[in-house]
């Protein structure tokens, strides 16, 4: 007599991976970046689909905060950013494609004042 098949469950599902958006800004917070401002602009702009604007301290913590936000995001599986403007760190941008980080030392932000231009552009368009 055949010994009784034992019934397989299938394995179960890998956890969702987390979104972008939130890896970043979990990041963020974890980095003690300053006045973070996350701006959705999906629809309205081919390039990303949330824009993240954020404030280090200094030079040298802006520098760290982009650091840790391209080793938070390799750590989640998203690929490699595009880092720009690391080696000053007054304005360090990290494009990584759905999400585009620009973390500045806070005079710089105040003098372009990048936020206030996208929703300006927003709210001109009626959307």
């Amino acid at each position: 007599m055949a010994a009784p098949r034992k019934k397989t469950e299938p394995a179960p599902a890998p956890p969702p991976q987390p979104q972008m958006i939130d890896v970043v800004l979990r990041c963020l917070e974890d980095a003690k970046a300053e006045q973070t401002v996350a701006i959705d602009i999906t629809g309205k702009s081919s390039l990303t689909d949330h824009m993240v604007v954020t404030s280090g301290r200094s030079n040298r913590h802006v520098g760290a905060v982009a650091d840790q936000l391209v080793k938070a995001l390799r750590e989640a599986g998203f690929d490699k950013p595009r880092i720009e403007g690391l080696p000053h760190a007054d304005w360090v941008l990290v494009d990584a494609g759905d999400v585009i980080v620009h973390i500045f030392r806070p005079e710089v932000r105040e003098f372009y004042n990048i936020e206030k231009m996208w929703a300006v552009d927003f709210a001109a368009d009626g959307r």
